[in-house]
């Protein structure tokens, strides 16, 4: 919280048992990968358009590992500069990747067919980077968390790098998500234990902050939505992924082996596999769902 798939044939392959899977054993997670696979600072999952599964800091801090579905093996994919660490992974519309680096005070761009690895935005009004989004139109969304002093900003970066601060004086700002029609904006403040909503307009500002949900105990970290607009909240300490309606309800809470889950994604065939990120026991758990993930 403090901060290969080798080919789409072998993802289908690896799938193949687990597109069978019964109701009854939805929401029953089992690993991925081996414990100690990745540092401390294992975040950040997400699938390209060919379903390859990228995660950060694989066997060590500053790099990009591609993990294979079919045996939860790895290889190392890209090695950042100058000491870089990333926190989370997201792609455009022309699949780039895109990568908070706290310890940098950057975003940084990826060219996955080069491996060119490209400062997309650096700034010293960064506090530590640390989880991103980004719409249809390619703007990327960022959290800005200052976990010395417990605050947080928000910020969007429209294309060609240029930043504009959405909100400023929050809590500690972690995951970041947007509904399936991107008309909703959400982030939580991991140490406040809020996860709040605003209203995005078309061009992508935000408005209209309201209170969504809050827990009293255990911190909050990454966020993904599902096609229905449902919201999967890591719950970072207590070790499970909580589904929250889009009306801000409690759907159902999913236990994981690991207790400091940093973030998460679905994948797979059909994309009704969610991939969790552990920071304790440094791997990765999944577990079948009944709706897709919202790019699926």
């Amino acid at each position: 919280m403090k901060q290969h798939i080798c080919l789409l044939l072998a993802v289908t392959a690896g799938y193949t048992a687990m597109a069978q899977v019964k109701t009854s054993e939805l929401y029953k997670t089992q690993d991925l990968t081996k414990e100690k696979m990745f540092s401390v600072n294992i975040e950040g999952p997400n699938f390209d358009k060919a379903g390859n599964l990228y995660v950060v800091n694989f066997l060590r801090d500053g790099t990009i590992g591609k993990i294979s579905l079919k045996d939860g093996s790895g290889e190392i994919f890209v090695s950042l500069p100058d000491s870089s660490i990333g926190n989370s992974i997201q792609f455009n519309s022309k699949g780039n990747m895109y990568l908070p680096d706290f310890k940098g005070h950057n975003v940084l761009e990826v060219n996955p067919r080069t491996k060119k690895v490209s400062v997309y935005v650096h700034s010293d009004k960064f506090h530590q980077p640390n989880d991103l989004c980004v719409n249809s139109r390619d703007q990327v969304y960022a959290s800005d968390p200052d976990w010395k002093n417990n605050g947080g900003q928000l910020w969007r970066i429209d294309k060609g790098g240029k930043m504009v601060l959405l909100e400023g004086n929050m809590g500690t700002t972690n995951g970041i998500e947007l509904s399936p029609d991107e008309k909703t904006f959400y982030v939580n403040e991991s140490i406040q234990r809020k996860i709040w909503k605003y209203d995005v307009d078309k061009a992508g500002n935000i408005s209209n902050k309201k209170l969504f949900a809050e827990y009293p105990d255990f911190g909050f970290d990454g966020m993904k939505c599902d096609k229905a607009g449902n919201l999967y909240v890591a719950r970072w300490g207590k070790g499970t992924i909580v589904v929250l309606s889009p009306a801000g309800k409690e759907i159902r809470e999913i236990p994981l082996t690991g207790k400091q889950c940093s973030n998460l994604t679905f994948g797979g065939k059909d994309g009704k596999t969610v991939f969790v990120t552990l920071q304790d026991r440094k791997c990765m758990e999944m577990f079948r769902v009944a709706i897709a993930g919202k790019r699926y």
